[in-house]
């Protein structure tokens, strides 16, 4: 099987570290910032389309995507308020509005719990972090977690995409832990263990 071609929207620190990771781990990578033209023209290349822009943009962009149906759309965006108070609902994740927003295509939520200056390696002091993706499309999950481990990501199945409610509060959560009282800063991670092979 060919390695799909990745297409990210969004040129800011999280789709500038995935930019560098894919094409590290060898894939055939595209990105762009916000113009309408270019966003359509990154839709049509790639095969999988990561969303790497703020919570805020993300409806716009699927709309400037264009035709999209059967391609892999990877929500790594996180939701909060101004206040930096969690802006997610456990009852329904932003993930999900994606998908509604982007119908026939195959959203998958993933790298939303990592900062992103670990983004590029999918590491922490040399110890692999879980890239934990959840998603309903078992083909589109599967590129996703494939892309994660190329990278240098413990893959993690996380799961169908109603599980990105939970992904979207632990993503708040590792922010938290790095700007919050703790102030851990950003050299810290999750990783799943003790699971079998």
């Amino acid at each position: 099987m060919a390695t799909p071609k990745i297409s990210i929207i969004g040129n800011g620190n999280v789709g500038s570290a995935l930019e560098k990771g894919a094409k590290s781990a060898g894939y055939e990578v595209r990105s762009t910032g916000a113009d309408p033209k270019d966003v359509r023209a990154a839709g049509a290349w790639g095969d999988v389309i990561i969303l790497a822009v703020p919570a805020s943009a993300r409806q716009d962009a699927i709309q400037n995507l264009g035709e999209i149906r059967g391609k892999t759309v990877v929500d790594v965006t996180n939701l909060m308020n101004p206040d930096w108070s969690y802006g997610g609902d456990i009852k329904r994740s932003g993930a999900e509005q994606v998908q509604e927003w982007a119908a026939g295509a195959r959203v998958v939520k993933a790298f939303n719990t990592v900062f992103a200056p670990n983004m590029a390696t999918g590491k922490v002091k040399g110890e692999a972090l879980s890239l934990l993706a959840a998603g309903d499309d078992a083909a589109a999950k599967k590129q996703v977690l494939d892309l994660g481990k190329a990278m240098g990501f413990d893959p993690v199945d996380a799961g169908p995409l109603s599980n990105a409610r939970y992904l979207e509060a632990l993503g708040f959560l590792n922010i938290q832990l790095g700007f919050g009282p703790t102030q851990y800063g950003t050299d810290i991670g999750f990783k799943v263990v003790g699971r079998g092979k």
